[in-house]
């Protein structure tokens, strides 16, 4: 049951109906706990008892801690929630990937020792709920927040369906309090929560799948041969598509939930306008980044121990980060590349601000292209299923390709996909810093009326191939 099918609508009018009933606040909040977990249960109700376990446990252990007599003890706490959280998620993310690595680094070594390959499927959303879960008792140890009375709200917090299956990674102080008051959507928020919802998957099914995804599978096949058009075009194209699949899941997970009154944080703004590497992590899946910001670049030691140890840190996060995306060797190198991207802007960052060429529109509009083809081109990691693939994409976009490279892509489909991304381009940098209700805002009425129009008539006529929201995989 995904946001762009018709069986979540039918899901999302019977929630709305049951929210709008004259029932007690705590009725309606059961409601929507009950309905999130068949929401969940529908994707595979074998795991379900594991989303279920990370709620009970953390729920006893974060008041654990915070009654626990010594510090001492709320550590070993903390560490039993550490070991139980990541050990699961190692398990099932990563268990297939640790085996074969420490098999192929066995084997080169000489040693006859064979590690067990477990295959397990990969449940549904457990690196968002992990890091959600994780929040709360990390917040509770470090005396950032008091437990939360009510396991209802806690349970709700963690299983809240639109935020639940990819995000945003929503922070428990900015949820639990929501819980408190009775919530109900007034009419603007019910109109203004379904047009985000419109947006969201006009982006993913018009944008994402119908236009950009055909070209990118294309050029990103096992044993494609692009030219370096063709090479360029898959990587523009990726860059659009990744962006609209993604925000557009973030946008229709922020529109649900104002249907139901509930607020959540904004996880894209602007991400392709952004003036240098930090502020692209400002920008790009915001609720992610500030999450590794505040529970493993800080706890790392951040800048607070010199500038090698911070270049240090800043490398180990984003190589996690990269790790936290898939268990592949290609995410790894994906964060590693954003991580010496990071390294490098601090580095120059101190000659860059005293040249005064820099500081205006030609200088700034420079930093805008150069962020812009570096993200693009570390997108060919995240792409490709393999470094084969990623080398042969690589190759081709600096001119190293054979005589028979080429003739994957026709000129009409590499333009129409530049085009795209060029209007993607060109309103990201119009709104660089204006949330998207003041861009509405800034035009006529018709013109929205229009747009929105056009939307739905593109969507009811859409054809092509259902698929997946990226960052289901993740």
């Amino acid at each position: 049951m995904v946001f762009n099918s018709l069986s979540f609508l039918v899901f999302l009018a019977v929630c709305l109906g049951l929210h709008h009933l004259p029932l007690s606040w705590r009725a309606r909040k059961t409601n929507l706990l009950v309905a999130s977990s068949l929401f969940y249960a529908a994707w595979n109700p074998l795991f379900l008892p594991l989303l279920w376990y990370a709620i009970t446990l953390d729920w006893f252990l974060a008041r654990a801690i915070a009654s626990a007599p010594t510090q001492g003890r709320k550590k070993a706490l903390l560490v039993v929630s550490l070991v139980s959280n990541l050990g699961l998620l190692a398990f099932f993310k990563y268990g297939p990937f640790l085996s074969d690595n420490a098999n192929a680094f066995f084997q080169a070594l000489g040693v006859p020792l064979v590690v067990p390959r477990v295959d397990v499927v990969l449940p549904v959303a457990i690196s968002f709920y992990t890091f959600e879960s994780l929040a709360y008792t990390l917040d509770v140890y470090r005396g950032d927040e008091k437990p939360w009375s009510s396991f209802l709200d806690f349970s709700l917090f963690l299983t809240f369906f639109p935020h639940l299956v990819a995000g945003p990674i929503v922070r428990p102080h900015d949820f639990l309090p929501q819980c408190a008051e009775e919530r109900r959507a007034t009419p603007p928020q019910l109109l203004w929560g379904l047009l985000l919802l419109v947006l969201g998957v006009f982006e993913k099914t018009v944008i994402a799948d119908g236009l950009l995804a055909p070209l990118v599978d294309t050029v990103f096949a096992p044993g494609a041969a692009p030219n370096v058009w063709e090479a360029w075009s898959a990587a523009l194209a990726f860059s659009g598509q990744i962006f609209c699949d993604f925000a557009g899941y973030s946008l229709c997970a922020i529109g649900v939930a104002l249907c139901f009154g509930f607020h959540l944080p904004d996880n894209f703004q602007s991400p392709y306008a952004s003036l240098g590497f930090s502020d692209f992590w400002r920008r790009w899946h915001i609720s992610l980044s500030s999450w590794l910001r505040d529970y493993l670049y800080i706890a790392l030691g951040g800048n607070r121990k010199g500038p090698v140890s911070t270049q240090v840190n800043l490398m180990l996060t984003m190589l996690l980060g990269g790790l936290w995306h898939g268990a592949s060797w290609t995410f790894v190198v994906w964060g590693g590349l954003h991580g010496l991207f990071l390294v490098a802007e601090r580095l120059l960052r101190p000659s860059l601000e005293k040249q005064r060429w820099t500081r205006g529109p030609v200088g700034r509009l420079a930093g805008v292209a150069v962020t812009f083809v570096c993200v693009c081109f570390a997108w060919v990691f995240f792409r490709a299923p393999d470094f084969s693939t990623a080398f042969t994409v690589v190759r081709a976009m600096v001119g190293f390709t054979g005589a028979q490279a080429g003739g994957l892509l026709s000129r009409l489909d590499m333009v129409l996909a530049v085009l795209a991304v060029g209007a993607l381009l060109a309103l990201q940098w119009r709104y660089r810093d204006e949330p998207l209700p003041k861009m509405f805002e800034s035009v006529p009425w018709w013109a929205s009326a229009g747009a929105v129009t056009a939307m739905l008539v593109a969507l009811v006529t859409a054809t092509g191939v259902d698929r997946a929201f990226i960052y289901f995989q993740f």
